[in-house]
């Protein structure tokens, strides 16, 4: 063959090979309101970035008429590439060739891309978009399926993954999302669940739409599945675009830290307007972390998912933080399982990748009820405090308000782990609320009073003033400091600088026994 005919040959498998699953398939993916393949990448990657790895793959198999369905790629676009000059490896499925589904070779170009990202300590996007296992292919899609979700598990805590669900997403296919520490979806776009509406109609006889079921509302408000929840695809790629830049590479790196024009010397005065005298007034959470953080850094994580607890990502004076906080816009900031489990997650991952945790403190404990007891409150809220005992990042506690009994120990407890616990002078800390304690130890003393309430009231003063003030919190060692609301800011980030060389030792293990 001549160079000529040898460049022909290679100009025409490239252009196949580019196609993907042809004018046809791509026209019906655009009419659905969905990117390609190969779009997704533009929008996410640096420009001219992207590298291509094993491009020409196809199909092995040959039975129920694969052998006239060989396309290069087999279905997946995956490599490597830049976003924001920092390297990451990805795979984009393409919904356009066999409706994205996994087969034996369409899986080798996955986990050889997961491979990559473990050996050179790079983050991992995996694009879903698929119909799921290819059937024709058998136990082999199922195989592949498993090489898959081993690479996540051996990749978990080492380098970040992310799954950005840009269509259907069901049956075995769910479960690499699930592993990986977040999910993207979109609204009207995605899709995931295990059997879908069909089946279910026929085993249980509910009706259900794809959408009801699987769709990104649901699962970022419902299951907790979603972390992030987007209207339409580019806003969701470029979302992930800055959210990779909070984040450090690998394990043994720390996160990246940004020069910012919001100086560490700004004072918060705005703090003594926003917590109301009341202290049974609720406020908005999100507006205390707003005017501690630097200006718009907060990315909130989980936003539409148990919102007695917030989580996200911050910056203090350039670096990135991990914010923990309770809202009591909810349940008056009560403790419950979701919540529980959210915060659990989300210190982990902070743990793992060497984000240093801020606790903001204003919880009255967990949440009672018959309902909280018998699905295992308990158990839930174990993970938490599982979680925090078990990070060695640097953390610190601020209590704003309320800090009762198990909760206190969860959010702000020095003997828990936190590294450094604040209080402002509206903190309480005790076992309970000073009703619920005078009703217990003067209950008797009440009772015979010739003014029973005056007496209670009394009672509930004193208990105030002689065991939930700060100051007796911090007689004990128990606060670190007693700061005034306007300092708020100034004295974290102090804070999290005389701690952020911190280095702790674990006992010599295997892994320990999260309660699940």
């Amino acid at each position: 063959m001549s160079n000529r005919d040898s460049m022909q040959r290679y100009h025409e498998n490239r252009a196949k090979m580019l196609a993907g699953g042809g004018v046809k398939r791509v026209e019906a993916q655009h009419k659905k309101g969905k990117l390609t393949a190969r779009e997704r990448l533009d929008l996410l990657l640096d420009k001219g970035s992207f590298v291509e790895q094993q491009p020409y793959i196809t199909v092995r198999a040959t039975e129920f008429g694969l052998a006239n369905k060989k396309f290069l790629g087999d279905g997946v676009v995956s490599g490597t590439g830049k976003v924001n000059g920092q390297q990451i490896f990805l795979f984009s499925q393409d919904f356009t060739i066999l409706g994205g589904s996994l087969g034996e070779m369409h899986a080798e170009r996955i986990v050889e891309a997961q491979g990559l990202a473990l050996k050179n300590g790079c983050p991992f996007v995996q694009i879903n978009d698929s119909g799921g296992a290819r059937i024709q292919e058998g136990t082999l899609s199922l195989n592949g399926y498993a090489k898959i979700f081993r690479a996540n598990t051996l990749a978990s805590g080492v380098v970040p993954q992310f799954s950005v669900i840009l269509g259907p997403c069901a049956g075995g296919a769910v479960y690499s999302p699930a592993i990986t520490d977040f999910i993207l979806m979109v609204d009207g776009i995605s899709n995931m669940y295990i059997t879908g509406p069909d089946v279910i109609r026929v085993v249980t006889g509910e009706e259900i739409s794809h959408d009801e079921l699987g769709g990104a509302a649901t699962h970022a408000s419902i299951s907790g599945n979603a972390h992030f929840r987007f209207t339409d695809e580019k806003s969701c790629l470029q979302f992930l675009r800055k959210l990779l830049s909070y984040l450090p590479a690998n394990n043994l790196e720390m996160p990246p830290v940004v020069d910012g024009k919001d100086g560490p010397d700004r004072e918060t005065p705005e703090l003594e307007e926003l917590l109301p005298e009341d202290p049974r007034r609720p406020y908005d959470i999100r507006e205390f972390i707003a005017a501690i953080c630097d200006r718009g850094s907060f990315l909130e994580v989980h936003a539409d998912y148990a919102p007695n607890v917030v989580v996200g990502f911050a910056r203090l004076h350039g670096r990135t933080v991990g914010i923990f906080a309770n809202q009591p816009k909810f349940y008056a900031a009560a403790l419950d399982i979701n919540s529980s489990d959210k915060a659990a997650r989300f210190i982990r991952f902070c743990d793992c990748f060497n984000v240093p945790i801020i606790s903001l403190v204003d919880v009255p404990g967990f949440l009672p009820g018959v309902a909280q007891e018998h699905g295992g409150i308990i158990r839930h809220g174990a993970k938490m405090l599982y979680a925090i005992a078990e990070a060695t990042v640097p953390k610190i506690s601020l209590i704003i308000r309320k800090a009762y009994g198990g909760a206190f120990i969860a959010m702000s407890s020095k003997a828990l782990g936190y590294d450094r616990t604040l209080a402002l002078p509206t903190a309480e800390v005790a076992v309970m609320g000073a009703e619920g304690a005078v009703n217990i130890i003067y209950r008797k003393e009440v009772a015979a009073a010739d003014d029973p309430e005056a007496m209670r009231q009394q009672k509930i003063d004193e208990f105030r003033e002689q065991v939930m003030n700060p100051f007796i919190a911090a007689g004990y060692g128990l606060v670190d400091d007693v700061i005034e609301p306007k300092y708020a800011r100034i004295e974290l980030i102090r804070s999290l600088e005389m701690n952020i060389r911190k280095r702790e030792d674990r006992p010599s293990k295997k892994h320990g026994n999260i309660p699940l």
